[in-house]
């Protein structure tokens, strides 16, 4: 393994303590680090989560009649046009905003590449963990917020990847509100960008170097 693109993270247990490294090639994930893509990739998810339901009157839509409201001449007042006019407070925006829709998509190869980008990007800033297993019986908070306090997280916002769907974990996780729960089916760069530090279970980071992350990008959130 080539010491240039080696990167290692701590494996820890729900208590928090020290079991050993993961240590693997760097290349298993991406080769390496675009800044650029990251960034039309997390403009891309953040444009994709705009409503644009805005909506204001052009003149033409405004109420009321379209006549002069005086005679141009003789009245002593400025010249005044319809009550719609622009310059009038109650009358239509000159530059009227209509809704619209802010969507549009990179290619899938792109996002998937990305994806593996941002994770090189988490090992190699020291801001992942590597759990050594990973389960809640039934829907109990605590456990998990336990498990953050542990491990040195609590205090920051972070993410944590599973290697499936598990209705337990994402139940005891709801009430963390700085705690966003993946499977690696779900798993993209926005989240992983979004989160400042990265928790994922052994088994997850496996599934992920051996080439099983999803193949249809979604916005998490």
């Amino acid at each position: 393994m080539s010491n240039e693109t080696q990167v290692s993270a701590p494996i820890r247990d729900l208590a928090g303590n020290d079991v050993g490294a993961y240590e693997f090639d760097g290349n298993d994930l991406a080769d390496r680090v675009s800044k650029q893509l990251l960034h039309d990739t997390v403009v891309m998810y953040e444009a994709n989560k705009r409503q644009g339901t805005f909506k204001t009157k052009t003149r033409s839509e405004v109420a009321g009649r379209k006549k002069k409201m005086f005679r141009q001449k003789g009245t002593g007042n400025a010249r005044m046009g319809t009550k719609q006019s622009p310059v009038r407070v109650g009358g239509g925006h000159a530059f009227a905003k209509s809704p619209r829709d802010f969507s549009y998509r990179l290619p899938k190869k792109a996002l998937r590449i990305a994806t593996r980008m941002a994770m090189l990007s988490k090992f190699q800033d020291g801001e992942a963990i590597v759990l050594d297993g990973f389960k809640v019986e039934g829907s109990r908070t605590k456990p998990i917020f336990d498990m953050m306090n542990a491990t040195g997280v609590a205090k920051s916002s972070v993410l944590l990847v599973i290697a499936d769907y598990d209705l337990d974990i994402w139940r005891s996780a709801r009430n963390i509100p700085n705690l966003w729960v993946a499977p690696i089916k779900e798993l993209n760069a926005y989240s992983l960008l979004h989160q400042r530090n990265l928790l994922i279970t052994k088994e997850a980071i496996d599934l992920v170097r051996e080439g099983k992350l999803a193949t249809e990008e979604s916005v998490a959130g």
